[in-house]
């Protein structure tokens, strides 16, 4: 059995006080197919796409009560709504990576990812050393382009922070062209999360970004896990880039230990 880290997951999920005995489910559910550990983003579309600060508290509150609960599973990252302001976003960063010890930043769909406000993200996010997980998807010509990252401007807020650890979420939702935007950008790695398995888009992206840059994520509790671990189990690449893939790469960003 594979070891896996799931680094895109929404545990809590437009549920009020989800029961403890249904995360408890989820865990035990979780560890039988090889997941190791899990990264609670929060849930991120519950009040809207540009939750305040004390919505945003509520939520990642949330996603500490997962790590207390399973200190050994859940990791917990950080969401924001960079629109807030700078000294907002520090405040809940320092809270949340600072003291709760939170190992990540989340942004969903608040903004695009060109838009000023994203400086003072970057700016607290290179100083505490954790990467940054940007809601992606292939948004060109669209209307959402407003709010809805493409990955165009994901990868230029990679180049813009080279200091800075992106991760650019959803491999099936930037298709080819976001792999093909992401060759270059060693601050930038691609998570597999989102819709059912496209036959070849793994192979696709090791072939062209290595797979030493690429993260396992499911996007639990949209997606199922045995379908989303599948994109890359049954992927035609060597075991070892599997590995890298599915536990290596996550561990090193997150760092954890591997042997532990």
């Amino acid at each position: 059995m594979p070891r896996i880290i799931d680094i895109h997951t929404h545990p809590v999920f437009f549920e009020d006080n989800i029961s403890n005995q249904a995360i408890d489910r989820l865990v035990r559910y979780a560890r039988k197919l090889g997941v190791e550990k899990m990264v609670s983003l929060g849930d991120v579309l519950r009040y809207g796409q540009k939750p305040g600060a004390r919505h945003l508290r509520t939520l990642n509150d949330e996603s500490h009560a997962l790590v207390q609960r399973h200190p050994n599973f859940f990791i917990a990252f950080c969401y924001l709504n960079p629109l807030l302001g700078e000294k907002a976003v520090r405040a809940e960063v320092d809270r949340c990576v600072g003291k709760l010890g939170f190992k990540g930043i989340k942004l969903e769909v608040a903004n695009n990812a060109s838009h000023p406000s994203m400086k003072a993200v970057m700016k607290v996010a290179e100083e505490f050393d954790v990467p940054v997980l940007q809601h992606t998807w292939a948004t060109q010509h669209k209307r959402m382009r407003m709010t809805h990252s493409d990955p165009i401007d994901t990868c230029a807020l990679a180049r813009r922070h080279p200091n800075t650890r992106v991760i650019m979420a959803h491999l099936p939702g930037i298709g080819h062209r976001g792999v093909l935007e992401a060759i270059g950008i060693d601050n930038l790695m691609v998570d597999t999360s989102a819709c059912l398995p496209f036959a070849g888009l793994v192979e696709f992206a090791c072939e062209k970004l290595g797979a030493d840059r690429i993260l396992y994520g499911s996007d639990l509790p949209i997606r199922e896990l045995s379908a989303c671990i599948a994109r890359v189990t049954a992927a035609d690449i060597p075991q070892s880039a599997k590995g890298r893939i599915l536990f290596d790469n996550a561990a090193a960003w997150l760092g954890i230990d591997s042997n532990s």
